[in-house]
């Protein structure tokens, strides 16, 4: 049976994840995370399209992003794949596929439920117990998400700028909804969403809210 094609609407965000082969390890070192953070500037500095908020985990990533025209993500995690693993294969004596099949996506065409997304991608070290604080996380947006750093690969997206005046007034607001933990409910929402491949409040979805 034909693979079923993805939905790709322009300047509508994407949530993107990716697993690698049997939950094995796509990234071993600093270098690979590096290698791939590079790997996804350059490419979507190619095809035009904008990092809002991301996750490098042991053995997957997540994505939000938005493309400005159908078709573009496709291509570009394509290209991404072509560069990252014979790199990958390379540098660590290994053949053969290291993602286990096609990358998961999700629309996310609520605007007022943007935020939730984002900080569920930036609080997924907290939940996996690798750290107390999703700060204390190198190879992830939330260092420009809270104001600690300058991270060239990101654009913050409008739903973000809403959340203040300036830079400052963003990253306060930004940190006090980090603080209000997601309930289990939204958690198992946003999962069955990205395994469905399912766009986020399309007609007749309820959503939890984000914040005011």
């Amino acid at each position: 049976m034909p693979r079923s094609a993805r939905i790709e609407l322009p300047l509508i965000p994407m949530h993107i994840t990716q697993r690698g082969i049997n939950r094995c390890p796509v990234f071993l070192d600093d270098e690979d995370f590096h290698h791939f953070k590079q790997t996804l500037a350059e490419i979507f500095a190619e095809l035009g399209i904008s990092l809002h908020a991301y996750v490098l985990m042991g053995n997957h990533y997540h994505l939000l992003l938005t493309a400005p025209a159908p078709g573009i993500v496709a291509c570009a995690m394509r290209r991404i794949g072509s560069r990252y693993v014979p790199y990958y294969n390379w540098k660590h004596g290994r053949t053969g596929s290291l993602w286990e099949g096609r990358f998961k996506s999700c629309l996310v065409e609520s605007e007022r439920y943007f935020l939730n997304v984002q900080r569920y991608i930036e609080l997924n070290p907290v939940r996996a117990g690798m750290v107390n604080r999703a700060e204390y996380y190198r190879w992830s947006s939330i260092h420009s998400s809270l104001g600690h750093a300058m991270d060239p690969i990101i654009s913050q997206h409008s739903c973000y700028l809403g959340l203040g005046n300036s830079p400052v007034q963003r990253s306060l607001s930004y940190r006090d909804y980090l603080g209000q933990a997601p309930a289990d409910l939204e958690l198992s929402f946003l999962r069955q969403h990205i395994r469905q491949n399912r766009a986020i409040n399309i007609v007749g979805t309820e959503v939890p809210p984000s914040p005011n």
